[in-house]
């Protein structure tokens, strides 16, 4: 008899959960779920056999996000010590630290810590949470980050609940201390070639700002050299000051959020990079593109970052859609011989749709292009080969002929 209470799985359900994936949603579950608090520890059987071991959430479509496969294993303080002491380890051995101090700690799913992402910030951690279920839990997670992760003066939680089965949802910006100083109202980090930029991690997006980005940023600066460049979605200026500091001879930075673009001059200015000889606009990419193409203005480099066009499963096809939409808009505009970048963080667009899309884009806009590049996300993000919603971010590299 299991100590723990125990969701029974509808015929052949558990074939994933066996192979290491950590979501059951309500519709696996047999019969009328528990009625459970939150954080629940819960036994997941099959046909009366145990198959994992996870945590209940009553608020999610995913009901129980699996921890462990081993029957023997007890939730307790000590398994998120050994979870998020595994985690830092990868991490010491990836991340140079003379290069930057900057990187994700945790990666959810993805490190066997379902639901829960940790980034730090120079000398600051910020949490976030996928699942109301986490709550019961953070003071051990609290505790074993405190432990495990070396030279930090504060824990900052973003607390609101995000979305992990619905790409792009987020609640409003806020959070709290959990541990140690209050973080500045802007942190300053580096990143790779001496980089520099000042993040908010109290409201900006997601934790502040995207990580996962970083070593793309740095490799993008040799295309840069001597091109004009436009940075569409382009946030706090992450390209832009790489591309910037590589060499090209204006960059004109697009976002529809003002205060981002606020924070994208400051970042140059952070860099010794003088923000007059560039371009910074808040107002919205595709009027952008359009308003090029009517007055026949044009750049040799253009870096397209949009947020997550797939919010859901049923909006694949509409996001394929979206991507040729906007890549042929940029293809107007982009001068013979010039670089598109495109990137995609839909983990519902897997890599050959989202080349695909790319491809009509180029053969409506009667354009000829070399794929020069392939790029993924950092080691810092790593991908658990039993969760391929893991493998998110496709960044690809196009030489116009």
């Amino acid at each position: 008899m299991s100590e723990r209470p125990i969701v029974e799985l509808g015929k052949e359900v558990g074939r994933a959960l066996r192979a290491g994936h950590p979501w059951v949603f309500a519709r696996a579950i047999a019969g009328r779920p528990p009625r459970l608090p939150a954080g629940a520890i819960v036994d997941v059987h099959e046909a009366g056999r145990f198959v994992a071991r996870g945590y209940w959430d009553p608020a999610s479509p995913i009901r129980v996000r699996i921890l462990t496969r081993d029957p023997f294993e007890k939730i307790d303080a000590l398994f998120w010590r050994r979870r998020i002491a595994r985690a830092a380890l990868l991490r010491t051995e990836t991340i140079a630290p003379e290069a930057t101090d900057a990187y994700r700690v945790v990666h959810g799913e993805s490190d066997g810590l379902p639901g829960l992402v940790v980034d730090r910030y120079g000398d600051f951690l910020v949490t976030k949470l996928y699942s109301a279920g986490l709550g019961q839990h953070l003071p051990s997670i609290l505790t074993a980050l405190r432990a495990e992760v070396p030279g930090v003066r504060g824990i900052f939680g973003r607390e609101e609940i995000g979305r992990d089965d619905v790409e792009g949802e987020e609640g409003p910006a806020q959070g709290r201390v959990h541990w140690g100083e209050a973080p500045p109202e802007l942190v300053r980090i580096r990143e790779d070639g001496g980089t520099r930029f000042l993040v908010d991690v109290r409201g900006g997006q997601k934790t502040g700002f995207f990580l996962d980005q970083r070593e793309n940023r740095f490799a993008l600066r040799r295309y840069a050299k001597g091109r004009e460049a436009l940075n569409c979605f382009g946030y706090t200026g992450g390209f832009s000051v790489h591309l910037a500091l590589g060499g090209a001879r204006r960059v004109r930075t697009v976002d529809q959020d003002r205060d981002a673009i606020a924070l994208a001059v400051r970042n140059f200015r952070e860099n010794g990079l003088d923000p007059d000889a560039h371009e910074f606009v808040a107002g919205d990419v595709f009027d952008e593109l359009a308003a090029a193409k009517a007055t026949g203005r044009s750049w040799d480099l253009i870096v397209l970052d949009p947020p997550a066009f797939a919010k859901s499963q049923k909006a694949v096809e509409a996001a394929i859609d979206g991507y040729a939409s906007l890549n042929r808009a940029a293809l107007a505009v982009l001068r013979p011989g010039g670089i598109l970048v495109s990137c995609s963080c839909s983990a519902r667009v897997g890599l050959a749709d989202f080349t695909r899309a790319i491809a009509q884009a180029a053969e409506k806009a009667r354009v000829d292009l070399q794929l020069v590049e392939q790029r993924f996300q950092p080691p810092d993000h790593p991908i658990a080969l039993s969760f391929p919603e893991g493998r998110y971010l496709k960044v690809l590299v196009f030489r116009r002929i």
